[in-house]
């Protein structure tokens, strides 16, 4: 039950922010790599062994160092990175020896042997192969094996002089122990008894609790999907009101012409019919012009805000991140008429269309978007007049890939929760402004479509944060 595991893992780690111990600082991201590794999400994995191994390094911990780089290494082993596995796993074997852990030097010894092999540098897998047979004999070899008889035996002889005296006296114990046994019995009958109707109830409990849990995460999921909805709708209504502006006043406009047309016509004023012809032709027009606007405009995001197919198609990039920026600027606008910000962009009109699925990654971009004006909106508050707001979305081609970064000069992410940013359910918002699952969704869309997202920060003057994606 990985979910489950997940959950009192999160719930260990908070308890542990208290206690900071220095072992368990280790041990518990060290866990969480191993679920993911059991769900087969490996980068998730990895990323909590790296942060097992920095906080044992940190905090001088010895205990489980070589554990977290021997996770490491068996890691980079399944990725058949065999040059980052061997470094991880000679850190690990030289750790173990350190510290006298014979069952680690075993494992990284059996690993060095497989990752040689693998390599081609047989004597270096002769080596360790040796070695491991060593390690082993000494923890499971023949000498362990006559210490375990000699203790057997002298268990046994200690056991006959028992029974012996048992012997001696059974004729008056006979009644006693029977009774004894009877009583053993019954005693064992009902703690059996007991102890499986306690587990029925932790198994229904449990059952109960997972039920509760899935419901919760699918109702927060759905609240952020609710959330994001209500912005995109707020930015396009706005976005469809200035056309629409413009062609009632055009309307109105052409009436009050048409009704001077027909008085002029009736005096017989043939010029002045023409120029006011020739104004509403003009008008007509317009009204035309901003009537395809609107037209283009709901198509767009419509487009952009239906139900996902999942199906991959050719999306300019730059289109999307304009559209998406005007969306949650104008959206933000409507619900908080005093939010102001100023917005910048950069696109790199070399980076063209690219496959992706437009309405995830465009749910990214509004996420992030709206996280840096949220941001930059509670500088202003905090710090009043003399700061101004800015928000910046840019494109760029690099090295074969895409870039899409979110930039802001609001306060910035601090260090101790850097790392924890991309977690389900982990949010800095008051309680009730945000679910803490729109990085996680973003840092898994941009995961399924085979790119990274990662953030630069700078605490107090802002951040950055980063979409990497295929450029083909």
């Amino acid at each position: 039950m990985p979910d489950s595991a997940l959950h009192y893992l999160r719930l260990a780690a908070t308890q542990n922010i208290e206690v900071r111990h220095p072992q368990l600082n280790s041990l518990i991201p060290r866990s969480v790599g191993n679920v993911y590794m059991h769900k087969g999400n490996i980068d998730s994995a990895l990323q909590f062994y790296f942060a097992a191994l920095q906080n044992s390094r940190s905090t001088h911990e010895s205990i489980n160092l070589g554990a977290n780089q021997q996770k490491i290494a068996e890691v980079y082993e399944k990725l058949n990175l065999y040059d980052s596995s061997l470094y991880y796993s000679l850190n690990a074997f030289n750790e173990a020896q350190r510290t006298s852990q014979k069952s680690r030097l075993l494992e990284s010894s059996n690993l060095l042997v497989k990752l040689y092999r693998s390599m081609h540098k047989y004597d270096s897998a002769f080596y360790y192969e040796d070695l491991a047979t060593s390690i082993k004999d000494s923890l499971y070899g023949i000498p362990k094996f006559k210490q375990l008889q000699l203790l057997m035996l002298s268990e046994q002889e200690h056991q006959q002089e028992i029974e012996q005296e048992q012997e001696r006296y059974k004729n008056k114990t006979r009644m006693i122990a029977l009774w004894s046994a009877v009583g053993v019995f019954l005693i064992i009958a009902f703690i059996l008894l007991r102890t499986n109707r306690q587990k029925q109830k932790t198994n229904k409990v449990l059952e109960n609790t997972l039920s509760n849990l899935r419901s919760t995460q699918a109702q927060l999921i759905q609240s952020e999907k609710m959330a994001s909805l209500g912005e995109l709708t707020a930015g396009i209504a706005h976005e469809i009101q200035n056309p629409l502006n413009f062609v009632n006043n055009f309307s109105e406009v052409n009436d009050e012409l048409l009704k001077e047309l027909n008085i002029e016509a009736d005096k017989g004023n043939l010029n002045e019919v023409k120029a006011l012809a020739k104004d509403i032709t003009f008008n007509s027009e317009k009204i035309n012009h901003h009537g395809k606007r609107a037209d283009a405009i709901v198509k767009g995001m419509l487009q952009h805000s239906r139900s996902s197919s999942g199906v991959k198609e050719p999306t300019d990039i730059n289109d999307l991140a304009d559209e998406y920026l005007r969306l949650s600027y104008h959206g933000l606008r409507a619900k908080d008429k005093s939010f102001n910000a100023i917005t910048k962009t950069d696109f790199d009109n070399s980076v063209g269309k690219i496959n992706i699925v437009p309405q995830e990654i465009g749910r990214v971009i509004l996420n992030l978007i709206n996280n840096a004006f949220y941001t930059v909106d509670e500088k202003k508050k905090q710090t009043g007049e003399g700061y101004e707001p800015i928000v910046s979305v840019s494109t760029k081609k690099n090295n074969g890939k895409v870039e899409i970064k979110v930039s802001d000069n609001g306060n910035g992410i601090p260090q101790k929760v850097l790392d924890k940013i991309f977690q389900p359910f982990f949010t800095t918002k008051p309680t009730g402004q945000g679910t803490g699952l729109g990085l996680s969704l973003s840092y898994d869309i941009v995961k399924a479509h085979g790119g990274e997202l990662k953030v630069e920060t700078k605490d107090g003057e802002g951040s950055e944060f980063i979409i990497q994606l295929p450029g083909n």
